[in-house]
């Protein structure tokens, strides 16, 4: 068969034959080309994990033997069926450069430039993802030159599956261009590593605005919560390109239940799902308030109609009545028996309320009906069930409960897996974390939970799972800080129940597992951005933790910590760890703020508090057989000023177990 081909060949004319011989030497070279390769991981520029087994890896042709070189080192990996190879050098002190040298079967591939200093892993969602450059830090982006502070940018990537290598990533030595586009809670963290330590800093950032925590972790661990079952069973096998077509599945049959799928609630501008008599008998009923992702109507951007009937024993046509209905997100127009009542356009974060003429309400049943427009993220009515009420001077009328709710066909606009990494669990841990095990590294930092906030109970789970599922992965006890949630949103005007305090608990209650630090955020966030610009102090926070924990330095970093509270007469003394070296009042106030006390109804009032020695004495004169004291309980609880002498802020808190509002919140998955 040979000499037949061979024969042939011969006999073809020069120019074919010439054409073929650049043919299968192109063809040879691409194939050569693609075979030999290392993770871009071990790029030019790259800081590896000094003192620790460094596993380096790559692609070469499947069995192939592979020589690594750095220096005196040499190690010979084995390429696997598949052409993947690892092996590890052994552990290094700080130093280089160094040049890493691989071949193969006449493949070299080279690496220069490469330093052992210290690895950290920058994760989570937006206020991790927050670039220098978005700051007003013009002084600290034109002084961000260090050849041996690096960044290395995780390219953003969804996956059904675990991915084994990224496809692309480059190291880059701090400088002004590349610092303004890396993580700042990140580059502020290491710049303080690198100043305290004065050895090569590597900052790997993986993150994803607006990310729920259950998209970073792992299939194996997220197997082992029973609710995500249905979801992880289908999702090896899911098209990602077909996700948008299973939810709309969905959702037409939800439809089809409540009438005519294709039926809009509009009509040539007139409202006629807002009618005082329209028909609302086979709408679907939802408890409000409550983001709509996590009670049935996961993926969902568009708008979805709710209908409320409340009953009324009298009215004066006379007196002006105010509906407040919370935050919506993000658009709302109102009605009540059919009269326009407020409308707010992409004001996610901003309270309802509407001044309601005595003319448009009636004796009897009144049916109170809302427009949701949604465009991204979360949607619905979503603040406390107390914020939820119709009133006048005389009384209040609560409406949390169930309501009826129809989505509008018109504007159904659903997210599948192709575009929404919050689709199914697992997405981004497959795609942006999964890539990076086994990377020597000391540890991570995390600035995530915005997107979680309405699920603090469940937090308390998913939490330390991620954390014990990436180590489980890296097969290290990483060291693991994170941050808190900042104050948000507008100061508390309502006592007791809170979201995102609670979502803050759950953090706190992470810190049981071990080698975890947490940095307080609760005095420098901003009312009316969820992104605030203080980066700077969030990143030094974090990097205390680290100088303290990993490195052996003495410094504090951790402020005031709730340990116990005793009553005595109609006062609460309250203790705190973290604080031996005295408490303290921040600047500027004259007395301490955002404290709460109860009795046993349950009922918070503020309370008067002051700084006795090592106590805090909290008291209120509405309160008098106190038995529960609580801190910065909520979103915003305003300029909050408990600090330790070494400047950090107290830790938010609460002493009783009384229920969560966030107890059994779970978000739903559709399955495949």
């Amino acid at each position: 068969m040979f000499s037949l081909f061979l024969g042939k060949y011969i006999s073809m004319n020069r120019t074919i034959r010439h054409l073929l011989f650049i043919t299968m030497a192109i063809a040879s070279f691409s194939f050569s080309q693609a075979q030999l390769s290392l993770s871009p991981l071990f790029s030019d520029h790259a800081i590896l994990q000094r003192e620790l087994r460094t596993p380096i890896w790559g692609i070469a042709q499947p069995g192939a033997y592979v020589e690594v070189k750095m220096g005196e080192l040499t190690i010979y990996p084995v390429a696997d069926t598949e052409g993947k190879w690892m092996d590890y050098l052994p552990p290094q002190p700080a130093g280089g450069p160094h040049k890493i040298e691989v071949s193969a079967q006449g493949e070299v591939v080279v690496a220069r430039d490469i330093w052992f200093g210290e690895v950290w892993l920058c994760g989570g969602q937006s206020n991790m993802e927050y670039t220098l450059g978005m700051l007003d830090k013009t002084q600290a982006i034109s002084r961000a030159k260090d050849s041996l502070l690096r960044f290395f940018q995780v390219p953003r990537h969804i996956s059904p599956t675990p991915v084994d290598s990224l496809q692309k990533g480059k190291w880059e030595p701090s400088s002004p261009t590349s610092a303004r586009d890396f993580s700042a809670v990140g580059y502020f963290y290491g710049k303080k590593l690198r100043d305290e330590l004065d050895v090569p800093i590597g900052l790997i950032s993986s993150n994803w605005g607006g990310t729920v925590i259950e998209t970073w972790i792992s299939p194996e661990a997220a197997a082992n919560i029973p609710y995500y079952s249905a979801a992880l069973d289908s999702l090896s096998r899911l098209d990602m390109n077909s996700g948008r077509a299973i939810i709309l599945k969905y959702y037409r049959k939800l439809m089809a239940k409540m009438g005519n799928p294709f039926e809009s609630g509009m009509q040539e501008d007139l409202p006629v799902w807002a009618g005082e008599t329209y028909d609302d008998k086979k709408w679907g009923l939802i408890p409000v308030p409550g983001l709509w992702e996590s009670q049935g109507l996961p993926n969902l951007n568009g708008k979805v109609w709710f209908r409320h009937t409340f009953k009324l024993k009298k009215v004066d046509p006379n007196v002006t009545y105010t509906l407040s209905l919370g935050k919506i997100d993000d658009s709302d127009l109102t009605w009540i028996n059919g009269k326009l009542v407020g409308a707010m356009t992409q004001k996610w974060n901003e309270e309802r309320v509407y001044e309601v003429p005595g003319s448009v309400l009636k004796k009897g049943n009144n049916v109170l009906a809302i427009r949701v427009d949604d465009t991204g993220g979360g949607g619905g009515l979503w603040s406390e069930a107390d914020k939820l009420y119709l009133e006048d001077k005389d009384f209040q009328l609560p409406l949390a409960g169930k309501w009826k709710y129809r989505i509008s066909s018109q504007d159904l606009n659903p997210t599948s897996a192709a575009d929404d990494p919050n689709a199914l669990p697992t997405l981004l841990y497959n795609g942006m974390i999964h890539p990076l095990v086994p990377y020597a590294m000391r540890g991570v930092i995390w600035y995530q939970g915005e997107s979680n906030a309405n699920r603090g109970e469940e937090y308390q789970t998913l939490f330390p799972t991620l954390i014990t599922d990436w180590r489980t992965q890296w097969q290290q006890e990483l060291s693991f800080y994170f941050v808190q949630l900042a104050n948000y949103g507008s100061k508390a005007q309502t006592l007791g129940d809170s979201p995102w305090a609670e979502l803050r608990e759950a953090q706190i209650k992470t810190l049981q597992l071990p080698r975890t630090g947490m940095a307080v955020a609760i005095d420098i966030g901003e009312a009316d951005d969820i992104h605030p610009k203080n980066k700077e102090d969030v990143g030094l926070r974090l990097a205390y933790h680290a100088l303290a924990k990993d490195y052996g330095r003495d410094v504090a970093y951790e402020g005031p910590t709730f340990r116990e509270m005793k009553v005595y007469d109609n006062k609460i003394f309250v203790g705190f760890d973290h604080a031996a070296s005295g408490l303290l009042m921040g600047k500027g106030k004259e007395k301490l703020i955002g404290f709460l006390v109860a009795g046993e109804d349950q009922i918070f009032h503020p309370a008067e508090a002051y700084i006795q020695g090592k106590f805090v004495v909290v008291s209120s004169p509405k309160v008098i057989q106190p038995v529960a004291v609580r801190y910065a309980w909520a979103e915003n609880p305003g300029d909050v000023n408990l600090y330790n002498r070494e400047g950090l802020p107290a830790v938010p808190f609460r002493s009783d177990t009384w229920p969560l509002t966030s107890a059994g919140m779970r978000k739903v998955y559709v399955k495949e």
